[in-house]
């Protein structure tokens, strides 16, 4: 690593899409960035380091989070992005995909939220970013487990805040809408499969979005520096929506 002075953030699920993003834009603000995913993302612009981190694994976990502050310094951002998506009607969700999408979603938040914290904590500073969905406060129709997971993580993230805000630590979520990453265009069934978000399905009662775009990742990673700045200083157990408007 190098540059030291430089304050080290931590970043999960950071091989693609809106963690990615997260990635550049902290390293543009001037963050040491380490990058995290189940496979090292290697040569990801604006990391300085990357690792292999599965968040299903406590022991995986502790000793990524115990190398990073071993090698690079404190951490003093995190920002959880890993996630997975399994959709299908609750009535053809398996126990295992149920389960699957908790513990990466909703336990893998806890744990290396966690892990990282009870360093935090010691130091009486830093800042925690949950990055969830808008979904965890919208009902969606194929997508209970998904939702479902968002919501613990959520909750998790803010009840967290609480319990840290006396260390001075703060705790936030950005909620992200349909944005333009490989997870979104899984979901698409034709060529104009963003233009189908914009409009929206009211057969699965599901609205557009206002704004009339779909997010870009960038826009989603601004909002997670924001939270992670000292412009954000006075904020926390705050649930931040960037969506164009879509959960009205």
């Amino acid at each position: 690593m190098t540059a030291p002075g430089r304050p080290v953030a931590l970043v999960t699920g950071a091989a693609r899409g809106i963690g990615a993003a997260v990635v550049r834009a902290l390293a543009a603000a001037g963050h040491r960035v380490v990058a995290t995913d189940l496979v090292a993302p290697a040569g990801l612009p604006g990391a300085e380091c990357a690792l292999a981190m599965d968040v299903r694994d406590t022991a995986a976990v502790d000793a990524a989070v115990a190398r990073v502050e071993g090698n690079a310094g404190p951490i003093e951002v995190l920002v959880n992005v890993a996630g997975i998506l399994r959709t299908g009607p609750v009535l053809d969700t398996g126990d295992a995909d149920w389960a699957a999408v908790l513990d990466v979603n909703a336990t893998g938040v806890f744990r290396v939220s966690r892990a990282v914290a009870a360093r935090m904590a010691g130091r009486r500073r830093g800042v925690i970013v949950t990055v969830a969905s808008n979904a965890a406060g919208v009902p969606r129709a194929g997508m209970a487990a998904y939702a479902a997971s968002k919501a613990a993580a959520v909750h998790f993230t803010r009840c967290l805040g609480l319990e840290l805000a006396g260390a001075g630590i703060r705790c936030n979520v950005v909620s992200p809408g349909s944005t333009d990453t490989p997870m979104q265009r899984a979901l698409w069934t034709g060529p104009d499969g963003a233009a189908a978000v914009v409009r929206g399905d009211p057969a699965n009662y599901k609205v557009g979005i206002p704004l009339g775009r779909i997010a870009d990742p960038g826009d989603i990673a601004a909002a997670v520096v924001f939270l992670a700045s000292p412009a954000a200083r006075h904020i926390t157990m705050q649930n931040l929506y960037v969506d164009g408007g879509a959960a009205l």
